[in-house]
């Protein structure tokens, strides 16, 4: 369980994921999302945007002032972060006053590998090499979990997520549409192990769809976690 001294070490990382490392620049209000960008063919999705609208959009964001983008491997199957690596590196945009997150899941819900005996620390480790790979970049910014793994250990998850910041490939991790327990569970791990914490929480809340508000919100708070 988390004590009050071991939740204010969180509130440094929860500031400095929006303020890119070496940048005095403002921490972004706004994250702009980029599934849109990619193939139609992905899943029959016919309201994808080819490369040519999402590199002129990413430009047009960046030069309003967003400096913070949110991508994931399984977008179009890795497409979306094939543009906006490409939009960084079109546009020459400074990788230190931009924020650069994407995702990834233990196994992978949609490519589970049938022979791999180290699991989800070889998928993880793997999928973030290949993501950068995509995103011609030597790091990310903040790497989510894009679902729960039910087949995974969470041991065996948080340490994967913690040996790829410890390599440089990644500053930051966090989560991404889970339940408030797992949230908990998978962070506790992390703070008991001394293993690297999440920093953020990007769930599905809107207007219509406030359930975040009886579970998640509380736990968010509770580890000074950034709501995304």
């Amino acid at each position: 369980m988390a004590t009050p001294n071991s939740k204010m070490q969180y509130v440094d990382h929860r500031l400095a994921i929006l303020t890119p490392a070496h940048s005095a620049s403002q921490s972004a209000s706004i994250i702009f999302g980029c599934m849109s960008y990619g193939s139609p063919d992905w899943r029959g999705q016919a309201w994808i945007l080819p490369e040519k609208d999402g590199l002129e959009q990413i430009k047009i964001a960046y030069d309003a002032g967003i400096n913070a983008f949110d991508t994931a491997a399984v977008y179009s199957d890795g497409v979306s972060e094939e543009i906006l690596g490409k939009a960084i590196k079109e546009y020459k945009l400074p990788r230190d006053e931009i924020v650069v997150m994407t995702k990834v899941f233990g196994y992978s819900a949609w490519k589970k590998p049938k022979e791999d005996e180290e699991g989800a620390r070889t998928h993880i480790l793997d999928s973030v090499k290949d993501s950068l790979t995509r995103l011609q970049l030597k790091y990310i910014d903040l790497l989510q979990c894009h679902r729960f793994d039910n087949e995974t250990p969470i041991e065996e998850t948080m340490q994967a997520l913690h040996d790829v910041v410890q390599a440089g490939y990644v500053r930051y991790i966090g989560m991404s549409s889970c339940w408030g327990w797992q949230l908990h569970a998978m962070q506790n791990h992390a703070i008991a192990n001394k293993l690297t914490p999440f920093i953020s929480a990007q769930n599905h809340y809107s207007l219509v769809y406030r359930e975040e508000e009886r579970e998640m919100f509380p736990t968010c708070k509770h580890f000074c976690l950034l709501d995304a």
